[in-house]
């Protein structure tokens, strides 16, 4: 535990304690499981949601290093009540928040005699233990003592780290993720309004183009997980307003020119198409657009019908080369091969196949695989079995 009264450049604790203050949340459980596993620190967790976890004195009189990771319209309140109860325990400690919106948690915790830095990963909980592939916007807001470790930290979480300072970070995410959200919401009401007369979405999916289908997934996931999140990231970004007031007043030309419908509009139209682009840059576009056609090569894949699902229970060096052989010694041509995880955090890979593979082949190397322990073949697409006892 650290002594309160300890100078900032006192040694830091070998194997600090963390404490997570909103440890029942989808963040707080999955913080728990990443400070415990990757990292071998003891974590404590307080939360009113969870009459059996730790009292908030428990948290304040042990925790070296304390997260909060509460609501985002609740964290800024939050942090001044821990403050006022550690009455000045937490100097020479660490306070993080792991929060979509960092200008005011960050000012609450400066209001702490504790070092203090903001993080924001950009990704609800993943089902892999580290953020690896994800982004990690890191504010450091008052931080000396403690700088190798967090060092450490954003070496274990294995995110791609963007350093910002708090205000601008709230700038920023109106643009990526306010303004972002509220255009599939607007699409998801035109939807609605369209379904009386052509369906609802489900019936408009066989028509879908690549573009289609990212935007009704982005849609389908704002709808699909708590509101709330969406909610305060609208309300409680006072920079918000402004960027859905820029969004309406482009659309209300885009309408206004549609409407026109002249050779004017039309040249008026071509201009915006010409000014996006040289805004934007060749550089900037060219990767957009190649990481577009990516996505799309991905999708199509994915609509194979030809494919067989393997999860890997040992997900370590080797296995998926060793899988690989086995359909390499049966004979059977890959298509394409995919991974993703689960909702439990199985890793599971989708093989697709290519035209004319020999089933019975196929079914073979699905045999060997379940036999040996490599994997469990989990699901297959159409025609990729014998028969039905297949």
């Amino acid at each position: 535990m650290t002594d309160p009264q300890l100078p900032p450049d006192a040694p830091l604790p070998e194997s600090p304690v963390v404490g997570i203050v909103g440890s029942a949340g989808a963040y707080g459980r999955w913080l728990r499981g990443f400070f415990e596993s990757r990292m071998g620190l003891e974590v404590l967790g307080h939360d009113p949601a969870d009459p059996a976890s730790d009292a908030a004195e428990t948290l304040l009189a042990r925790a070296d290093v304390l997260v909060f990771s509460a609501p985002i319209r609740a964290t800024a309140a939050v942090v001044e009540d821990w403050t006022a109860r550690s009455a000045g325990r937490e100097r020479g400690r660490l306070w993080l928040d792991v929060t979509s919106l960092k200008q005011a948690p960050v000012a609450a915790m400066l209001r702490s005699q504790a070092e203090v830095v903001g993080l924001h990963p950009m990704t609800a909980p993943p089902k892999s233990p580290t953020l690896r592939g994800r982004v990690l916007v890191v504010c450091e807001a008052r931080l000396a003592r403690w700088r190798p470790w967090l060092a450490r930290l954003l070496a274990a979480l294995e995110g791609q780290v963007v350093h910002v300072e708090a205000e601008r970070h709230d700038r920023i995410m109106a643009l990526v993720q306010a303004l972002v959200h509220a255009g599939h919401l607007a699409q998801a009401g035109v939807l609605r309004d369209h379904a009386d007369a052509l369906g609802p979405l489900s019936s408009l999916m066989p028509f879908r183009s690549a573009s289609f289908e990212l935007d009704t997934a982005m849609i389908a996931r704002i709808l699909s997980m708590n509101p709330a999140i969406y909610e305060d990231i609208q309300f409680d970004n006072p920079h918000v307003a402004g960027v859905l007031a820029g969004l309406a007043a482009h659309t209300a030309r885009l309408h206004a020119l549609v409407a026109r419908g002249d050779e004017a509009a039309r040249a008026e139209f071509r201009g915006l198409l010409q000014a996006g682009r040289e805004d934007i840059g060749h550089d900037v576009l060219a990767q957009g657009n190649y990481t577009f056609e990516r996505v799309g090569y991905l999708l199509a894949d994915l609509a194979g019908e030809r494919y067989v699902s393997v999860h890997l229970p040992l997900d370590r060096p080797g296995s998926l080369r060793a899988l690989l052989h086995v359909f390499e010694r049966h004979g059977v041509n890959l298509a394409s091969i995919h991974s993703s995880r689960t909702p439990g955090g199985e890793l599971h890979f989708r093989i697709g196949l290519m035209p004319g593979c020999d089933v019975e082949a196929l079914a073979s190397a699905a045999g060997e695989i379940d036999a040996s322990g490599i994997g469990r073949v989990i699901g297959r697409g159409q025609g990729m079995t014998i028969d039905d006892r297949d």
